[in-house]
């Protein structure tokens, strides 16, 4: 059974140096991917490193009382996308507090499927991940954090600083969004 991030975090702080390794290992991956969305494949690298690097710094100020730790070092990693995005100047602040992350679709499960139908699923994704590029990021990070990260509302909410009413209707209005954007495509 795999130890949860608490543990982990217990075993780190009483001098267990592979615990905090294997909280970079569980969310490489996943840090990975949501700063990707923002500032693309080169720079997200560098986020990652500069997340992790601010969860070492701050572990010990980490309250279990106050937020999850995924929660808590995914707030870390958007306010270092932030950072990043207001220096290189990149999109303006208000559209990044609205935010975003990565590939929607890939978190879809993948099952043994014929060659026909993994193209045709290959071609989703991409419709996918383009109908998601075209709505507000506020929307697109919510459902991303939802879906994707499989964040609950309340956590998504937390980390936002947003009413957890905001955020379902953030959810909502997005969904709505996509469905409509798929249905004017298919008249197309």
């Amino acid at each position: 059974m795999q130890d949860s991030d608490e543990e982990l975090i217990v075993e780190y702080l009483k001098g267990n140096q592979q615990a905090f390794k294997a909280l970079v290992e569980r969310y490489t991956a996943h840090l990975y991917n949501f700063s990707r969305r923002f500032v693309g494949a080169t720079a997200a690298p560098d986020i990652v490193q500069e997340t992790f690097i601010k969860v070492w710094k701050n572990i010990r100020k980490f309250d279990t009382s106050r937020a999850h730790f995924k929660t808590w070092m995914f707030t870390i990693a958007r306010n270092t996308v932030i950072d990043y995005m207001r220096k290189k100047k990149i999109a303006v602040f208000s559209d990044l507090n609205k935010n975003e992350d990565e590939s929607f679709s890939e978190s879809l499960p993948d099952n043994v499927i014929l060659p026909d139908e993994a193209l045709q699923k290959l071609e989703d994704r991409k419709f996918l991940n383009k109908l998601l590029d075209q709505i507000p990021p506020m929307y697109r990070e919510v459902l991303i954090l939802y879906y994707q990260e499989e964040m609950t509302f309340s956590e998504i909410g937390e980390m936002l600083d947003k009413p957890l009413n905001t955020v379902k209707s953030h959810h909502r209005r997005a969904l709505k969004q996509l469905k409509k954007m798929t249905l004017n495509n298919q008249t197309q």
